[in-house]
């Protein structure tokens, strides 16, 4: 499983055998199922998580319990909270299994000591880190500016992997809208 991720670094900037090592040496694999916190509220996200297999979600709720998605992650993709990894604060996050699910974590502890012995590392999740806003930033655009039929073709043409393996109520928080407003779109055949 840890091949997926040095498939995913080597793509981005070239590593050696032994830096290879180094960064199998620095991660551990945890397997979720389905349904399982990787992070809950109130815990403080000590992991950059890589999914090597699966899907996670992260999402907040709201003094009732509603939740809202923020963001999926599948294979080759990064789950994080920033916020709390960095300020070594509680989170307000969940981050869950949407299906089994296979991640590979760096721990904050490592993580220092990681990027000293292969300073290529830098590079790399710089490069993760400027495409995880850019595609933030649009995302919070079409919130704002399309609408709900927009932002649900744009997704499906843009993610259509992810069309499949989500449920229906959770791609429907994810675009900001209810359940039966997503039913009526897709009646549609959009």
């Amino acid at each position: 499983m840890q091949d997926a991720l040095l498939h995913h670094i080597n793509k981005f900037t070239p590593l050696t055998e032994d830096e290879e090592d180094i960064v199998l040496a620095c991660t551990s694999v945890q397997q979720l199922k389905k349904k399982e916190f990787l992070l809950k509220k109130g815990q403080v996200c000590t992991t950059y998580n890589f999914i090597a297999g699966g899907c996670l979600r992260c999402f907040s709720t709201d003094d009732e319990d509603n939740e809202t998605i923020l963001q999926f992650a599948i294979e080759n993709w990064w789950m994080i909270d920033y916020s709390s990894f960095n300020t070594r604060k509680p989170t307000h996050l969940n981050i869950q299994a949407v299906e089994n699910t296979v991640v590979i974590k760096i721990h904050y502890d490592v993580l220092e000591t990681l990027l000293e012995k292969v300073p290529k590392l830098e590079r790399y999740f710089r490069i993760i880190a400027q495409r995880a806003l850019d595609a933030s930033h649009r995302r919070i655009e079409y919130v704002y500016t399309r609408s709900g039929e927009e932002r649900y073709r744009y997704f499906s043409k843009s993610f259509p992997q992810f069309v499949q393996r989500i449920p229906q109520y959770m791609l429907a928080s994810y675009l900001g809208f209810t359940p039966e407003f997503l039913s009526k779109i897709r009646a549609k055949k959009i």
